[in-house]
């Protein structure tokens, strides 16, 4: 189920990985639509964090909702799903190469805050990230007129009657 409203957007899903793609793209558009183009990537990539996790950890299963809100120039994404458990942030190693593992430091790295907490109606939690929402210039380029025609009259009695020519192709003249 997708609701919308002028700037409120939830997606109900199973966070498994072909729904993520689909989500992240729902995101994106709805972030061109309200005209936050310059949020995109960062939103993208913190939603699909949040999503991944649900799909790697939520237990008893994978169904979650997708929120994102934009009120008084801060947009917020959510995630919300039926697991209680906490997400911790884990410092990563420096002297290791780690593929996973580090999604809530991406989220924390792209945003300017996140959070988690649980949910006070029930049980599970909600995973949220917020960024400052700038909306793009639509400022619109002023109309140009079409430059005059420019008329000029010529008497045609002050023309040559005979134009010189150059005797071959490339010969230079005189």
């Amino acid at each position: 189920m997708i609701s919308h409203s002028r700037r409120h957007c939830v997606v109900e899903l199973q966070a498994l990985p072909s729904r993520i793609g689909q989500i992240r793209r729902i995101v994106s558009a709805q972030l061109r639509h309200w005209q936050l183009d310059p949020l995109i990537d960062r939103a993208a990539l913190g939603v699909t964090e949040l999503l991944s996790n649900v799909h790697r950890h939520a237990q008893p299963d994978k169904t979650c909702t997708v929120e994102i809100e934009l009120r008084l120039g801060r947009l917020t994404v959510s995630v919300y799903d039926s697991d209680p458990r906490l997400p911790v942030l884990r410092e990563p190693a420096a002297d290791t190469l780690e593929t996973c593992g580090r999604g809530l430091a991406l989220v924390a790295a792209v945003s300017e805050a996140w959070g988690a907490r649980n949910q006070a109606d029930g049980p599970g939690k909600v995973v949220w990230f917020s960024l400052r929402a700038a909306p793009v210039a639509t400022a619109s380029k002023p109309v140009r007129e079409p430059a005059p025609a420019v008329v000029v009259a010529v008497d045609p009695t002050a023309l040559p009657t005979v134009m010189p020519v150059a005797a071959s192709v490339g010969a230079r003249p005189g």
